[in-house]
C-alpha cells in the first residue's frame, strides 16, 4: 500500500473542501484570521478552529450523513504500567501514545476527533475529503502500531515488564456528523459505524489491527490474505468478520 504524506497546507483544507472557502492558517495571510480567533485546529493542523468549532456557520445546519471511516485506538497495558512507574514517566508514555497516533492519523488526512485518556477516536472523510478513506485508516493504523514500539523503547530503557501496546479497530460506513451538545460546538460523529469500531477496538489485542468487512472491502489490498476472525460484538446480534492485521 503506497504511503500518502501531504505537506502543509496554506489555507485550512476542511473549509476548502466543503464550502470551497480558501480559509489561511499558515503564512503571513493568516495573520488576520489569527487575531478572529480563526487557527490551526488541534484535530489535524491542515483544518481551522472555524471547522472545528462552527459546524453550523460551515455546513448551514446542526448535522450530515457521510460516508467515513472510523478508527478507534487504545492502549493495552496501561493499569499495569501505571502500577509500576511514577506519574511523570506514564504521563510521558500517554503523550506519547496521542503523538504517535496524532502524526499518522494526520498524515492520511485523517482527524483525531476526540481524546479519552489512554485512547481515542479518529475520522477519515471528514472534513478533509479523502476518496480511499478506509485504506487511509488502515495505512495510518499499521504506521501507528509499526512506529509506537520503537518510539517507546527510544523513551525508556527496556525494565523487563510488558511493554505498553495498542489495540486498534477500525470500521466503514454512514455516520452522522455534527454538532450534538448545547454546551459545546465542536462536531463528533455518531451512530453504528461508530459503535462498531469502538467495539472492535475493545476486542483487538496489542499489536492488532482489527478491520471490519465493510472497511476491507473498501481496501482489498490491504487487506488481501490477512486472517478473519468472527467476533461477538456487545449490541452487535450477529457475529462481525474482522480481518486482522498485524504490521510485518
Amino acid at each position: 500500500m503506497p504511503h500518502i504524506h501531504h505537506a502543509s497546507s496554506l489555507i485550512c483544507r476542511g473549509c476548502w473542501d466543503q464550502i470551497h472557502m480558501p480559509v489561511p492558517i499558515r503564512g503571513p495571510l493568516s495573520i488576520p484570521f489569527r487575531a478572529l480567533g480563526i487557527s490551526q485546529s488541534k484535530m489535524n493542523p491542515n483544518i481551522c478552529t472555524m471547522c472545528e468549532r462552527a459546524f453550523s456557520r460551515v455546513k448551514k445546519q446542526k448535522h450530515i450523513t457521510v460516508d467515513a471511516t472510523i478508527l478507534f485506538a487504545d492502549m493495552r497495558g496501561y493499569t499495569a504500567l501505571s502500577e509500576r512507574v511514577g506519574a511523570a514517566e506514564l504521563a510521558r508514555t500517554v503523550a506519547l501514545f496521542h503523538d504517535q497516533c496524532a502524526r499518522w492519523i494526520w498524515a492520511q488526512d485523517g482527524i483525531v476527533n476526540k481524546q479519552m485518556g489512554d485512547g481515542l477516536m479518529a475520522i477519515f472523510n471528514f472534513p478533509i475529503r479523502v476518496a480511499n478513506h478506509a485504506e487511509a485508516a488502515i495505512q495510518a493504523a499499521l504506521d501507528i502500531q509499526r512506529h509506537f514500539g520503537a518510539a517507546l523503547a527510544a523513551m525508556a530503557p527496556d525494565d523487563g515488564a510488558a511493554a505498553p501496546a495498542i489495540g486498534i479497530g477500525i470500521h466503514s460506513g454512514t455516520a452522522e456528523i455534527g454538532e450534538f451538545s448545547t454546551d459545546r460546538s465542536d462536531f463528533t460523529a455518531i451512530g453504528k459505524t461508530v459503535n462498531v469500531a469502538a467495539r472492535l477496538e475493545s476486542q483487538a489485542a496489542g499489536g492488532e489491527v482489527l478491520v471490519s468487512a465493510e472497511a476491507a472491502a473498501l481496501a482489498p489490498q490491504a487487506t488481501r490474505n490477512a486472517p478473519v476472525r468472527a467476533l461477538h460484538l456487545k449490541g452487535v446480534e450477529r457475529p462481525v468478520k474482522a480481518h486482522v492485521l498485524v504490521p510485518a
